[in-house]
Order: C-alpha cells, then sequence, then structure tokens
C-alpha cells in the first residue's frame, strides 16, 4: 500500500486516513469478486462434468461392450448415466436464474424474440445433427453404392421422411424455451406452485393412462406416433428383443423437463440470495435432500424411470446435482481447491459448442473408413478392434476408446478456453 502525505502536517492524518478506507474498501470489491467469480466456476465445473459425461457415454468403442454404470437403465431404475442429462438440465435451471436476474425477470419483446431465436437455432442444429448421420450412412448404403456420385449425393441428402425430429438438443430448446416464458410470466414465489403442478399432473396423465410400461400402447408413444409419425421416432426394444417406436425424448415426456429446469431456477434463487458461501452450501444440502427424499418416497407409486422422465426421476436426479453443486462449492470455493477443475471448466464454458463438435465428430469416425483385410472398416471401428480390443480387452478397450475421445473434444475446447473464445446461441 502506497501512503502520500502533503505538506500540510494539518491535512496528513486525513488523507492517510481516507487512503486506508480506499484501500479496505478496494479490497473488499476484489474479495466480492473473487467469490462470485467462484460460484459461477463451479456451475461451470460441473457443467463441464455433465457434458464430459455425455459424450463419454455416447462414444464407446462398442456398444456391446459397455459397463453396466456406463449403460442406462433398461426401464425402471437408476444409474450414474442416466444422471448425466438430468443433471445438465437442473444447472441449465440455475443459470436460468443467474441470468434473468439481471432484468429482474421482466418480459419484453426483446427478450422474447431472444429466447425464441436461441431455441429454434438449437432445436435446428439437433435435426441437422440427425441429418448429417443418415446422410453419411446413405452414402454408404448398398442401395446407392452403384448410383453416380451426384445422384447419390442427392438421395443421400433426401432422408427427411426417417429423420427423427425430437432428441437431446431439441428437448433443451423446448424445456428453454418454456421454462424461460414461465420464469419470465410468473413471480418467483409461484414457482415452487408450477412444479408441484406439473409433477402432480404428469403423475395422474401417466398412471390414469396405463403408461407405466413400455409399449406402443403407452399414451406416450401414442402422442409420439400420431404427431410425429413413428419413422421420426427413436427405435426402442423390448425385453424380447423386439422393436418398437418409443421416444425417450417424446413429447409428453417433455413436460416433467419443465418442472425439472425449474427446480434449477429454485436452486439458483437459493444460492444467489445467500452471500456467505457456508450458507450457500447449507441451502443446497437442505434442499436437496429433502426433494431427493421425496423423488425415493414416490418411487413406490410413481418409478425412478429416465425414459418416460417421470416425477420420481425429476425429484431424485434434481435433489442429487443439488448436493452435488454444494459439494463442488465446498471443493473449489471454501477449499479453494481449483487444479483439478481446469480439465472440466474447457467443456463448462462452451458446452453447446463442445457437445456438437463431439456429436459430428462421432458421426464422421462411425461412417468414414476404408477396406482392411478385404473388408470394409470404419475409423472408429479399426482403432477400437484393431488397436484397443487386443491391448484391454472388449469392455475395458470400449472405456479407453470413450476416454480418447472425450479427450479429443476436451482439447479442442480448451484451445477455445485458453484463447478465451465463448461461443455462445
Amino acid at each position: 500500500m502506497f501512503v502520500f502525505r502533503t505538506i500540510q502536517k494539518d491535512n496528513t492524518y486525513v488523507l492517510e486516513q481516507n487512503l486506508y478506507v480506499c484501500v479496505l474498501i478496494s479490497k473488499r470489491k476484489i474479495h466480492n469478486t473473487k467469490a462470485a467469480t467462484s460460484r459461477l466456476l463451479s456451475l461451470d465445473v460441473l457443467r463441464g462434468i455433465t457434458i464430459a459425461g455425455m459424450i463419454m457415454v455416447n462414444n464407446p468403442g462398442s456398444w456391446g461392450s459397455i459397463y453396466a454404470p456406463l449403460g442406462h437403465a433398461e426401464w425402471n431404475g437408476l444409474t450414474p448415466t442416466d444422471l448425466v442429462f438430468p443433471f445438465f438440465m437442473f444447472i441449465m435451471g440455475v443459470s436460468m436464474f443467474l441470468s434473468y436476474k439481471k432484468f429482474e425477470f421482466k418480459f419484453s419483446g426483446r427478450t422474447f424474440t431472444k429466447l425464441l431465436r436461441r431455441s429454434v437455432l438449437l432445436f435446428l442444429i439437433g435435426l441437422g445433427i440427425g441429418w448429417f448421420s443418415l446422410f453419411l450412412r446413405g452414402l454408404r448404403s448398398e442401395e446407392l453404392i452403384g448410383l453416380p456420385v451426384f445422384e447419390r449425393i442427392i438421395q443421400a441428402a433426401n432422408n427427411f421422411e426417417n429423420i427423427r425430429i425430437l432428441g437431446v438438443l431439441q428437448r433443451l430448446a423446448l424445456v428453454s424455451f418454456f421454462g424461460s416464458l414461465i420464469v419470465l410470466l410468473f413471480k418467483p414465489k409461484h414457482i415452487p406452485w408450477i412444479i408441484g403442478f406439473i409433477l402432480v399432473a404428469y403423475w395422474a396423465i401417466i398412471y390414469l393412462s396405463g403408461s407405466m410400461e413400455l409399449s406402443s400402447n403407452s399414451l406416450i408413444a401414442i402422442i409420439d406416433r400420431n404427431i410425429l409419425g413413428e419413422a421420426h421416432m427413436y427405435t426402442s426394444h423390448l425385453a424380447d428383443g423386439s422393436a418398437i417406436a418409443f421416444d425417450p425424448e417424446g413429447i409428453l415426456s417433455t413436460l416433467p423437463c419443465i418442472a425439472h429446469v425449474l427446480l434449477g431456477f429454485w436452486a439458483g434463487k437459493l444460492i444467489s440470495e445467500t452471500k456467505d458461501l457456508g450458507e450457500k452450501i447449507q441451502k443446497l444440502f437442505i434442499f436437496g435432500t429433502i426433494i431427493m427424499f421425496i423423488g425415493f418416497l414416490i418411487d413406490y407409486g410413481f418409478p425412478i424411470n429416465k425414459k418416460i422422465w417421470s416425477s420420481s426421476f425429476v425429484l431424485t436426479t434434481c435433489g442429487l446435482a443439488s448436493l452435488l453443486l454444494g459439494l463442488l462449492i465446498w471443493i473449489i470455493d471454501i477449499k479453494e481447491k481449483k487444479r483439478w477443475s481446469v480439465f472440466f471448466e474447457s467443456f463448462g464454458v462452451n458446452p453447446m459448442f463442445v457437445y456438437v463438435v463431439g456429436a459430428v465428430l462421432s458421426i464422421l469416425l462411425s461412417n468414414i473408413g476404408f477396406q482392411y483385410m478385404e473388408k470394409w472398416t470404419s475409423i472408429k471401428g479399426f482403432v477400437y478392434n484393431q488397436w484397443l480390443l487386443p491391448v484391454f480387452g472388449d469392455y475395458t478397450g470400449s472405456l479407453v476408446f470413450a476416454l480418447i475421445f472425450v479427450t479429443i473434444c476436451w482439447y479442442i475446447g480448451h484451445i477455445l478456453y485458453k484463447k478465451k473464445i465463448y461461443i455462445k446461441l
């Protein structure tokens, strides 16, 4: 600290005192800024963990060789993999509160236009990824392999009759849009009531329609089939191996996802209105424990199920996400153990971009290949079967491939992170 003295002795003490006060204020501002940054860092790290997890579980070396925790539950139940997507949606809700708080949650034409543009763009990107996958598969299909190159490209590109309309990014777009409208049109104190109404109403709809089981006669499947068409739906498999059109990101199951995001919004409210880090953690742990406990209780009447996004699934996963966020705040903000978090920050600051890059790269590696041993093989198949399988075996080799893929995606995201390039929709 520098202290400047005046020539006039009478003013010396006053000037020193003023400078001391200014320094204290400056230190306090720096401390508060650091705390705010740390809070956001915790959120970025959790967001990065979920994106890294989503990329890893979506890209095993072989879908036939997956360790149980890295696969989804067949129907009812919960695996670590089932937590990844709902955790990201919870974080979306937390970020929603922090974003709209700047505008005092006021609805305006400008806000609506921006929200609509972002949601439509995210939805179209999801559709584009699906189209690109079908396009590359069409190029190497036996039906088109003998056609002239130009005609082959045209026919492969014309795959809209089979494109899946809904998916991960499409769900995020819908949930972001409707969730944002709710928080902008209703006062924050009304949000818990809206959450409760959505979850209870969804429970009643599923129970009264007899849609608790995976079936083509489920109301979830019927709505999607009549609005979207079977050709535009995800293909699920029954216990006997038979296939049915049943979309885990369907129209009806998007309803509880809105409640999911609103729970994240409420968690954002809890931590935003509290300055003390210890109190933040306390509120997150209490909030998370309560809703997780309620979720486990509801499980007896409405089983925890990701594919239909049951009300118990919403409460349980949001509770666990709240607990994990509290733990990260304790590790990163209070204990200041941050070196490990750099890896996940690179995912968390550009989540959508890295996820899309991972999806496109996965499609390329699975559909671009060459002749090997008189048989066509993809780049992914060659790396797994020829390099990893002989060394690590089937299951571990499949996991190693997924980890290598995550590392590649991380490197791309890390370049942007180091250059402070943030790609927002």
